[in-house]
């Protein structure tokens, strides 16, 4: 059960014009941000903040800005951001290997250097205590100008939010979402857990 109820989707109007933005990434809005609206001024900086890291500014993908997300999701255990990250993921058109052997990146063919070392990057910087040391860094360097090192980090700090949020508010999941979890992570175990 969720530690707080969302609120329903036309509570505030200003919130509900800026979640529009959710209907491309997911086809729904998410119940994190429904309960964000409990305070406007919250859900309003998060999407807009949402919106500017998952932009895109060239070589850092849409695909690989929610496969990122997803690791990270996943490094931190939760189950409601794995889901909606993998279910974006294939929406903005990961491809298929990649979806399917994101676990094997280090080896994997489908998994080019650069997606390699930012993969690296998301599990040491989603860990606690945080584990990004030079030779991390130094690869970061090697395969991706600075702008797009930031919109990599963006995106791994969004989803450090998001993580706590939702694994904290045991936010309930969605139809949509579930369906992505259930299709594309059960057979690595993943399952609704709280988020029911």
């Amino acid at each position: 059960m969720p530690f707080v109820q969302p609120l329903a989707q036309d509570a505030n109007p200003e919130v509900k014009a800026l979640a529009e933005f959710f209907n491309e990434t997911l086809g729904f809005c998410p119940n994190s941000v429904l309960t964000m609206q409990h305070r406007p001024a919250i859900a309003k900086a998060f999407i807009q903040l949402n919106m500017a890291v998952m932009e895109n500014q060239g070589r850092v993908t849409s695909a690989l800005k929610r496969l990122i997300a997803y690791v990270s999701s996943h490094a931190t255990g939760c189950r409601y951001c794995q889901a909606h990250t993998i279910r974006a993921a294939e929406r903005y058109g990961a491809d298929d290997a990649q979806l399917q052997h994101i676990w094997e990146y280090r080896t994997h063919p489908a998994f080019n250097e650069a997606e390699r070392a930012a993969l690296d990057l998301t599990i040491a910087a989603s860990a606690v205590p945080n584990a990004v040391d030079e030779a991390i860094q130094q690869r970061m360097h090697e395969h991706w100008d600075e702008g797009e090192i930031v919109e990599i980090m963006g995106v791994i700090a969004l989803f450090g939010y998001l993580n706590r949020w939702n694994d904290s508010m045991a936010t309930t999941l969605e139809e949509g979402a579930v369906m992505s979890g259930e299709q594309l992570l059960a057979t690595d175990g993943w399952s609704k857990g709280k988020h029911i």
